[in-house]
This record gives C-alpha cells, sequence and structure tokens, in this order.
C-alpha cells in the first residue's frame, strides 16, 4: 500500500496554501537545526532543507530557520508531537505537529475532528494500522528507466519500489532512508517528495460520500493549521483529488 493520490493532485493543494507550507517547513528546519546547522553533518537538516526547496522556499527564508535554530537568531521554540483518531467513517488518521503550545494545538485538533464526525482518540489508538517507511517518489519522465531506477534503489538498501502511472515509489526502512535517499539523488534522480511517513497496513474505504466529503474538509482545516505538518490517513480513496 502507498501513496493516494497524483503528483498533480498534491502539487495543486499545496499550491493553493504556499505561504503557510512555507510556514510549516521553516518550523522542520529550525527544529531540525538544534541538533547542527550543517546539513552535511545533520541528515535531518538535509532533509528538511531538500522538502523546503521543492516547494520554492527561497534561500534567506532557510537560512534564517537554521540560525533561528541553532540560537544564533531569537525565536520560538517548537516540540514535536502526534494526535490520533477516527475521522468520518471510520477512517484512522495521525497528526505530525511541530508546536510551541501543546494545548492551543490540543483544542484545535479536538475542534478539527469533532466539527466533521470524527473523534480525536489517545495515543496508539490507531498507529498499529500504520508502519513507519521511507518513501522516496520520483515523477515519471522520458530517460528515467524502471529497471534501473530500481537497481539503484535496491543496491543502496531499499525495501521495494511501486510504480503508479505518474511516478515511482521507493520505501524503506527509517534507518536506511537517508543513506537511499542520498544515493537516488547521486545517481542523477531529483526526488519530488522524500520523507519518512506513516504508511498504511490496513485501509478503509467510506461506504457514503457524505463521509468523503466530511474527511477532505477535516484534513483541509488540519492542514491550515500552522501546528500541522503532516496528515496521514488509512482511506483508501484518495482525498487530494
Amino acid at each position: 500500500m502507498g501513496r493516494h493520490g497524483t503528483i498533480a493532485g498534491r502539487k495543486a493543494a499545496q499550491d493553493s496554501k504556499r505561504a503557510a507550507v512555507f510556514t510549516k517547513y521553516a518550523r522542520a528546519i529550525i527544529v531540525a537545526a538544534k541538533a547542527g546547522g550543517d546539513p552535511n553533518y545533520n541528515a535531518s537538516l538535509r532533509t528538511a532543507i531538500d522538502k523546503a526547496k521543492g516547494i520554492g522556499m527561497p534561500n534567506d527564508n532557510i537560512n534564517r530557520a537554521i540560525k533561528k535554530g541553532t540560537g544564533e537568531l531569537a525565536g520560538e521554540s517548537y516540540e514535536p508531537g502526534s494526535f490520533e483518531g477516527y475521522g468520518a467513517g471510520g477512517v484512522a488518521v495521525i497528526v505530525d505537529v511541530l508546536t510551541d503550545n501543546k494545548n492551543r494545538t490540543t483544542a484545535a485538533m479536538k475542534h478539527a475532528f469533532d466539527k466533521f464526525g470524527g473523534n480525536l482518540g489517545v495515543p496508539g489508538c490507531v498507529s498499529y494500522m500504520f508502519d513507519r517507511k521511507g518513501i522516496i517518489v520520483i515523477e515519471k519522465q522520458d530517460g528515467i528507466d524502471e529497471d534501473q531506477l530500481m537497481e539503484a534503489a535496491l543496491e543502496a538498501g531499499a525495501d521495494d519500489m511501486l510504480t503508479y502511472d505518474d511516478s515511482f515509489e521507493i520505501q524503506t526502512s527509517p534507518e536506511a532512508f537517508n543513506d537511499v535517499n542520498d544515493a537516488i539523488k547521486a545517481a542523477g534522480y531529483e526526488p519530488v517528495e522524500a520523507d519518512v511517513e506513516y504508511v498504511p497496513s490496513m485501509e478503509s474505504t467510506p461506504q457514503a460520500e457524505a463521509d468523503i466529503k466530511n474527511l477532505k474538509k477535516m484534513i483541509e482545516l488540519l492542514e491550515d493549521n500552522d501546528d500541522v505538518q503532516k496528515v496521514y490517513t488509512n482511506c483508501a480513496v484518495s482525498l487530494y483529488e
């Protein structure tokens, strides 16, 4: 099981709220930079920078976020966290956050779940339905040979590669993610997405159209929140088209 929705669909959703996405990625860089401001020696920071550059964040913004993380510039202190629960139709939902005010964020999560027919649960209530995997997405383009890409990925330590209409999805263990991602880029491939994510090990298909609409609205509200980094679901239907 892998990514739901086309690259174009996910990019369109992201482009519609680019300023908010800049804020989220800046937070990720700030937190990663706490472990060191040199991406050559900080794999988490390197990944955060790559993601920021992938959406067109200016270098000035990236450098300012790094300096806030290392303490060279004053800034807020963000802490990672996650929330779990069920959306409409019984779909499992995990929300990763970076927040400077956990009470505020908890209240916002509860509001979003309640408003659209979901229930915010306790830690662990749905995470058992997901596996933690490194996901590297390569857009299909002329000149990319599927066999060569798979060989490069597997040689670097990848577990598998899935083929979609518009992309290839390389899956790794969390531990092998950085090595495989670096090897893929060194081989000349440019990922459009690369991160360690929650991947559903069992999926749920809402039966009512109203449930799908409520799920889409809930995810939109969650993703509009500056504290939210990423929303994961085990919905078998794409919520990004």
